[in-house]
């Protein structure tokens, strides 16, 4: 069974220890530690050694999405306390000053393709480039993203294509016209049955849908209804 769980920065913004207290009685099994601003890192650094994270079999780390050239060497010394756990750190690959730091993460580096504000990592044009910059980087695949950029899931197939021998994790939402993620509609998971046979089993699966704790079931539902091909369950 495919390991799945949320990003902590979908179910309570700049609070995880609110988050991991939501999910406590839920069936999952990954999460994704959120630092998506620059503010929320130093306070996960200092607190993660102090959480339970027992039930976890997947761990994976958000890097911050901005940040200046001045404040990247902070940035990679903060996230270097996690490599000896050795969990992922997503990258928005924008994100990037200096290659030359992030590259010492090696396979632990998960470069995330983007959505379609940003200027990089859309199309597999563009995340080529990115790779052959940070060649033993992994990939982590924001489905709604690629289905924002091409609805019709043309580049999503072809990105999952040229870098599937690198997905490490699965970041699924809905995003709608402002770039914001929302919670998954029919429509979202018909498209992303489009690709699913391309997504392994094994790789994690992240929500990014911002839900209350009465509907985290429900939205797992149908992130995983999402991920399976064939028929579309009803609802």
């Amino acid at each position: 069974m495919r390991p799945i769980g949320f990003s902590t920065g979908a179910l309570a913004l700049s609070d995880f220890r609110q988050a991991l207290a939501m999910l406590k009685e839920k069936p999952v099994n990954a999460i994704e530690l959120s630092s998506l601003r620059k503010y929320e890192l130093p306070h996960l650094v200092e607190a993660f050694g102090t959480l339970d994270l027992s039930r976890y079999e997947y761990i994976s780390v958000h890097a911050p999405s901005s940040f200046s050239e001045d404040e990247e060497m902070n940035i990679v010394d903060q996230l270097r306390r996690f490599v000896p756990y050795g969990w992922p750190i997503v990258l928005h690959p924008d994100a990037i000053h200096r290659f030359e730091l992030w590259s010492e993460f090696g396979n632990l580096l998960c470069i995330e393709n983007m959505d379609k504000r940003k200027p990089i990592g859309r199309t597999v044009i563009e995340l080529e480039t990115i790779f052959s910059k940070l060649p033993e980087a992994l990939f982590c695949f924001d489905i709604a993203h690629a289905r924002q950029v091409d609805s019709s899931m043309t580049e999503a197939y072809r990105i999952l294509k040229a870098f599937g021998n690198r997905l490490r994790q699965l970041h699924i939402s809905e995003v709608n016209t402002s770039s914001k993620h929302d919670r998954i509609s029919q429509g979202a998971i018909r498209a992303f049955k489009e690709v699913a046979h391309l997504i392994p089993q094994t790789v994690p699966a992240i929500l990014e849908t911002p839900v209350g704790e009465a509907y985290i079931e429900e939205e797992l539902k149908r992130a995983m209804d999402s991920l399976a091909p064939g028929k579309i369950a009803a609802g």
